[in-house]
């Protein structure tokens, strides 16, 4: 992905604090299943270059969609560690029908790498 030298903060919480968080910074005042917060271009010249960002992923959203899906937790976890992760990366879905394929078809090919792992 062309990022071997970069770090990634995770943080796995509960609806609450997830909820919380889209309310500050997505002005939308419920939960969601997860959300990535890059770093700013002005990271990059305060010393920190190697910072890819934060992503947060709410475990009790996560369950009731692995539950839906009829996947492991485990399973849905590593969906949304990617989708998050490709957000970081610049990828988007929402703005493009096309982007939104490209996005999807990446989550597959990454799934897929972690699975045979």
């Amino acid at each position: 992905m062309g990022c071997d030298d970069k770090e990634l903060s995770v943080l796995i919480t509960d609806d609450s604090q997830i909820a919380e968080l889209n309310h500050q910074y997505r002005g939308k005042a419920e939960p969601t299943n997860v959300l990535s917060f890059p770093m700013s271009v002005e990271a990059e010249f305060s010393g920190d270059p190697k910072m890819l960002g934060d992503i947060v992923i709410s475990a009790d959203t996560a369950k009731r969609e692995s539950d839906a899906l009829g996947e492991s937790l485990e399973h849905r976890i590593d969906r949304l560690l990617i989708h998050g992760l490709l957000h970081l990366l610049g990828h988007d879905h929402i703005h493009s029908d096309e982007e939104a394929e490209k996005m999807e078809e990446e989550e597959r090919r990454l799934l897929a790498l972690i699975m045979e792992a």
